[in-house]
């Protein structure tokens, strides 16, 4: 039987990865981002997907006590991946002021820097079951599908 054509770049797709609160997770976590950005083509978004990415899967790691989730999901020209733990805190504002060379405190102003968009919200654990929160970032790339609006036009129109 032949193998399925590949996905165009302009069609949506999603990967999720489910990890255990391990210190190896956050490296499993970018190994996996870069091979599917590589696979799909976006080399142009991996150092930033992989730093931020890496940020918050570290924080899952460091700060909640079960497993996480990342997930990355492409709506061409939109590369969106998202952080899911069962951490109760939801961080609620960017510090005024950082040391860049603290060894931490420094994800939510990396990801105001580095990002084109970001955001989150807590799950509810009367909902979901769990509880916990997801943190999210957006990355755009510069080139469009056959029928994707150039990125100008496209940041008018959101």
């Amino acid at each position: 039987m032949a193998a399925p054509p590949p996905i165009g770049f302009a069609e949506p797709w999603e990967y999720e990865l489910y990890f255990p609160r391990d210190p190896r997770a956050p490296g499993i976590a970018r190994t996996t981002l870069r091979a599917v950005l590589d696979a799909h083509g976006l080399d142009e978004l991996t150092d930033r997907a992989e730093l931020l990415a890496s940020e918050l899967a570290t924080n899952s790691v460091r700060h909640t006590k079960g497993p996480a989730s990342v997930r990355l999901r492409w709506v061409c020209p939109v590369l969106r991946v998202s952080v899911s733990d069962s951490g109760p805190v939801f961080p609620v504002e960017v510090p005024a002021a950082i040391s860049w060379d603290a060894e931490r405190g420094r994800g939510l102003a990396i990801l105001e820097l580095v990002a084109d968009q970001w955001g989150g919200c807590c799950l509810d654990e009367k909902l979901f079951g769990t509880g916990g929160k997801t943190i999210w970032f957006e990355l755009r790339t510069g080139r469009g599908g056959p029928d994707a609006p150039p990125p100008a036009a496209a940041a008018l129109a959101a």
